[in-house]
């Protein structure tokens, strides 16, 4: 993984590589993005590029008893001079040894709580190198946990210490990723004095979503790197290079998942969705008080799984976003497709901005409850209701 393999930052990127050349390098920073944003892929990028810094020289003895070395303060090279080194091919395969990694986990079955991060190394590296957008969801299908909560145990804790107390084997530093410290808990408090005190040349990057489920105490002591989303034109150029798919294609995925890079790579797996269709056919059981359509509706979206579900909610809010610009700045100033511009078009006959802004925030709070396991037949019926009477009776209800 190099910062090339990573959408957009370039502010970013430049920060970090001036931190690493002006040797100004702080012993525990936390990078900070929401999901899509890159901000693993980043992390992996940069924790790489450190140990793969070729090994300062020892202090030996001169011929006159005296010590003489050259300065014991690591000299860094810029990324193009590291890529052809043994170091750098162990780093990029996830086995160099002096790069570790901690994430939130299960218990393995048939077994007590004595499970580590370490355990599940293979499927972590298969994970990282296939999926570095992923999200916790997409991790923990990976180890088949099913309705299982992942999180970073007090054992994991007392394992990263005992690690981090070895000396380096290759690098002149020792690397700790440690991917949603969210998941710590209070067991994160064991790591204080190693993260405030850590052996010489050891770096903590730990990698987050949310600021506010972190643990105070490990929060001022870590460096805040934010990452944000990647604009949506550089999404959509990534989607033209890696996903092999037609531009208008790739512009309205870009769109459509605003900055979320592994959101869009989800659109793909379901282009062949009508999302369209399906709201149009929604909105009019709405629209013209068909209960009966409405329900089997509902029957048929309830069916699809959760993903699908939260794409289609996410359509509907770049519908609403659509609809908005073209009331506000013009079709002459947007560009949409034919179907989507008609789309909106009709969209803007049948509600007002105000009538936009609740629809959406409904469509926000819908997402959340199918992210938390909701039932979607009961969102969507609730939603449906809500839809009603913001569109019909202009009101908005608590159902």
């Amino acid at each position: 993984m190099t910062f090339n393999d990573v959408i957009g930052n370039k502010n970013v990127k430049q920060h970090l590589l001036e931190l690493m050349l002006q040797n100004r390098l702080p012993h525990a920073l936390l990078f900070l993005g929401k999901e899509g944003s890159g901000a693993l892929p980043l992390a992996l990028a940069f924790a790489q590029l450190i140990i793969c810094q070729p090994k300062s020289s020892p202090v030996v003895e001169d011929l006159f008893g005296g010590m003489s070395a050259i300065s014991n303060e690591p000299s860094f090279l810029h990324p193009n001079d590291i890529e052809s080194s043994t170091s750098y091919s162990k780093a990029n395969l996830l086995v160099h040894p002096d790069l570790h990694f901690s994430f939130p986990f299960i218990n393995k079955k048939n077994s007590d709580s004595s499970t580590i991060s370490a355990d599940y190394i293979t499927e972590w590296r298969e994970f990282l190198m296939q999926s570095p957008y992923g999200n916790l969801y997409d991790w923990l299908q990976v180890i088949k946990a099913e309705n299982r909560q992942g999180n970073i145990s007090a054992k994991e804790c007392l394992e990263i210490i005992k690690k981090l107390s070895l000396k380096s084997f290759e690098s002149d530093y020792k690397v700790l990723l440690m991917w949603l410290p969210e998941l710590l808990s209070k067991e994160g408090n064991k790591l204080l004095k190693l993260i405030e005190e850590p052996p010489p040349n050891t770096i903590f990057i730990f990698v987050a979503e949310n600021e506010e489920k972190i643990l105070p105490t490990i929060l001022s002591r870590c460096q805040l790197i934010k990452i944000p989303l990647p604009e949506n034109d550089e999404v959509e150029e990534a989607l033209l290079k890696k996903a092999n798919i037609e531009p208008e294609q790739a512009k309205q995925i870009a769109a459509i998942s605003n900055g979320n890079y592994r959101e869009a790579l989800h659109l793909i797996q379901h282009a062949e969705e009508d999302w369209q269709g399906l709201l149009r056919d929604w909105l009019n059981t709405i629209m013209r008080r068909l209960l009966p359509e409405n329900i089997k509706w509902i029957e048929e979206i309830s069916k699809i799984g959760r993903e699908k579900q939260k794409q289609l909610l996410q359509y509907f809010n770049h519908t609403i976003e659509q609809a908005l610009r073209l009331k506000t700045i013009g079709a002459d100033n947007i560009s949409l497709s034919e179907s989507e511009k008609d789309f909106a078009q009709r969209f803007n006959k049948i509600a007002n901005i105000s009538q936009m802004q609740a629809i959406s925030e409904e469509l926000d709070k819908a997402t959340f409850s199918i992210e938390r396991n909701v039932n979607g037949k009961i969102v969507f019926t609730a939603l449906s209701v809500k839809l009603y009477h913001i569109l019909i009776n202009k009101v908005v209800v608590e159902v």
